[in-house]
């Protein structure tokens, strides 16, 4: 997991609709990047129903919402039209940006051992550095704190 204070890794990745986003695109605002197991999971579609809930209120912060997976840009595609989500989804199916926010772990569950994504959230600031880190982000509630914080 990265820490407060390093810059954050810039990195290009598709979106839903099979554009090029990059982090660089951003300089000058605040990224709120959330990082999410998989597409239309209970917990997953709760924290993305959580941030569209509140996304006027970060946008009219100047705050760019990002949530990035492993799913393709075809599941982000049909996820984001289900849900009416109105933020960026990125797909990162290599685990490539994944794996350098840290958040590519070994996770429990059930008694047996895989690697996954760990739910986590990051406030980049304008300036591209970490700003505040919400580890084991809680579905429910992880908009409503990053918010909270923002203020």
């Amino acid at each position: 997991m990265l820490e407060v204070g390093t810059k954050a890794p810039d990195f290009t990745l598709e979106d839903s609709e099979g554009s090029k986003v990059s982090l660089k695109d951003f300089k000058g605002k605040k990224v709120v990047i959330y990082f999410y197991p998989r597409d239309n999971t209970p917990g997953c579609t709760r924290q993305a129903l959580a941030f569209k809930n509140l996304y006027e209120e970060f946008k009219a912060k100047d705050v760019v919402v990002i949530g990035i997976s492993k799913d393709s840009a075809a599941s982000h595609f049909k996820f984001a039209e289900k849900n009416g989500l109105p933020f960026i989804l990125l797909s990162d199916p290599e685990t490539e940006v994944i794996q350098k926010y840290g958040v590519w772990q070994e996770k429990k569950m059930y008694g047996k051992t895989s690697m996954g994504v760990v739910r986590t959230t990051y406030v980049i600031s304008e300036k591209g550095k970490i700003e505040k880190v919400f580890p084991k982000a809680k579905p429910d509630t992880n908009a409503e704190e990053v918010l909270k914080y923002l203020e």
